[in-house]
């Protein structure tokens, strides 16, 4: 049997569960899914100092719990499952969770992030949280005056790299490729920032250290005659080859970007359809921080009380 809901949030995180505490609220019912991944990226991330209201900083985790918290004090329903199928051809919209319970919304809030792309070492999981980072946003900050590695050449690599010449002693940049994809402006400004060694043609074959990371291993110019094996000191090992956004269950409805971000109409978290918002990474190529993601989360959460209040629903 088909239960009918007047708000779906669609993943959690800082994103979902802010929308949920809004929409509680505003006395939408809401009923949120967790998905794969309850509380999302930030559930992977050991310390969080750039979250508004946590002076002394704070675990990914426990910051999550408290959001979480907050949405179940006013209302939400905040339930655990995966959307495996979706329809949006008309209202109300029909979502399948786990294969089998079948929701109708009135209106939805899509907030299901986007995932960090890796290069697969099983070394990026032995040290994740211990050296290892997608975000130098998010975790530059501890590498104050230390060594650390990034990884890409394209514009996001080099503006990690740029930011983290701000705060760590040595930048190294690893680039695959004998050139960097970056912009010519970005390219610049690696270039000539003293701080940041770019390796060209060099490929990461493994991390060291004891516990934390301590350094890594790379080869250069793999498979040519004058290959070479190198070793770098560093303390910290940054991805920044991209994101993939979780966008791909609502491709048939939802307009996207080439890479998969949800589009929205500018300055707002409407979708091309009426009453389906999105929220959060799924729809930020730009930023993707917590704080934007909470607050794009709270905006779809009031237009989707304005779209229901609208229709008399």
């Amino acid at each position: 049997m088909n239960e009918k809901v007047r708000c779906l949030i669609i993943g959690s995180g800082p994103a979902g569960y802010t929308a949920a505490i809004y929409a509680s609220r505003a006395n939408l019912a809401p009923v949120l899914y967790e998905g794969m991944q309850p509380g999302g990226q930030l559930t992977t991330t050991t310390e969080v100092e750039n979250f508004p209201g946590y002076p002394e900083g704070i675990t990914g985790p426990e910051l999550m719990e408290d959001l979480k918290k907050q949405a179940v004090r006013f209302g939400a329903d905040i339930r655990f499952g995966m959307v495996s199928a979706t329809d949006l051809s008309a209202t109300p919209y029909k979502v399948t969770i786990d294969g089998e319970k079948v929701i109708e919304a009135q209106t939805i809030i899509i907030s299901t992030g986007a995932t960090a792309k890796y290069l697969g070492l099983p070394d990026e999981t032995k040290y994740a949280g211990s050296g290892v980072s997608a975000c130098a946003t998010c975790d530059g900050f501890f590498y104050r005056k230390r060594k650390v590695a990034v990884v890409g050449g394209g514009d996001t690599a080099a503006e990690e790299a740029a930011y983290l010449a701000n705060i760590a002693d040595k930048v190294y940049l690893i680039v695959r490729k004998s050139y960097l994809r970056a912009s010519k402006i970005m390219q610049e400004r690696v270039m000539t920032n003293p701080k940041i060694e770019i390796l060209f043609e060099h490929e990461t074959l493994g991390l060291t250290g004891d516990k934390v990371v301590e350094g890594v291993d790379l080869v250069k110019r793999r498979g040519q005659p004058d290959e070479e094996k190198v070793h770098i000191e560093v303390d910290g090992f940054f991805l920044a080859i991209g994101h993939t956004p979780n966008s791909g269950i609502f491709k048939p409805w939802i307009e996207t970007d080439e890479v998969g971000y949800i589009k929205t109409i500018p300055g707002t978290p409407k979708t091309n359809i009426e009453g389906i918002f999105a929220a959060g990474d799924v729809a930020d190529p730009t930023y993707k921080q917590a704080i934007t993601a909470a607050g794009t989360g709270c905006q779809a959460a009031i237009e989707a009380e304005r779209y229901l209040s609208e229709k008399g629903l």
